[in-house]
């Protein structure tokens, strides 16, 4: 199993132990903010299950030498071909292609030709499925809202050009705050923008922390 990586991110300070961390960044304030990359046996799981887990974690993006973090506070889990609401459910398409590679790869694509929207794509093996992050909480640098996927990914320069992109690695990583919370609570609802796929548009798959003010809708 692939080990996560801890990472030290540096605002603005220094910090005397950064040669124990895999990277250190550089940020214009004074804080120190520490996390683990998540590994790619994070992802290799059940869309639900990562859906779940990613609440509370960071989405971290490099473009040039700015560093911008946000909390991923709203996920959406698409479980695979049976799913109807699920990309892969229509098969293995040039759009689709990274659903059906191994875990731990952005699947990014563009709708009504205008809004990108990022997704996870998860597990077990190559089950062609993904979890869509659909909203944050800005933790650093980030200084437009992030609540919706298409905001989310105007806010962190996100597009096309991530499609496929391995997310352990790079100028766009998922990782773990160390001091990530204890207990969150988790409220679960219905799916956005899926009345085309039946019973399926009504499966509680879009998890959000309850009652944090950043998540796309209420």
């Amino acid at each position: 199993m692939e080990a996560s990586r801890l990472v030290s991110i540096l605002i603005g300070t220094h910090c005397p132990d950064a040669s124990r961390f895999r990277r250190g960044f550089s940020f214009a304030s004074g804080t120190m903010v520490l996390m683990q990359i998540l590994s790619r046996a994070f992802y290799d799981r059940d869309a639900e299950c990562v859906a779940r887990d990613l609440l509370g974690k960071l989405l971290v993006r490099r473009v040039d030498r700015r560093r911008q973090i946000g909390r991923i506070v709203e996920t959406e889990a698409y479980l695979g071909p049976h799913d109807l609401a699920a990309h892969s459910a229509r098969g293995r398409t040039t759009r689709t292609e990274v659903m059906f590679g191994p875990p731990g790869h952005a699947y990014v694509y563009l709708i009504y030709g205008m809004h990108h929207c990022l997704n996870v794509v998860t597990g077990p093996g190559d089950h062609a499925s993904a979890v869509l992050l659909r909203a944050l909480e800005p933790v650093s640098n980030i200084d437009t809202s992030a609540s919706g996927p298409g905001r989310l990914c105007r806010a962190l320069d996100i597009d096309r050009r991530l499609n496929g992109h391995d997310l352990t690695t790079g100028e766009l990583v998922l990782a773990e705050p160390a001091d990530l919370a204890g207990h969150i609570e988790i409220e679960a609802r219905p799916r956005i923008g899926v009345d085309y796929s039946g019973e399926w548009a009504h499966k509680p798959l879009r998890f959000c922390i309850a009652g944090n003010r950043f998540m796309s809708r209420t």
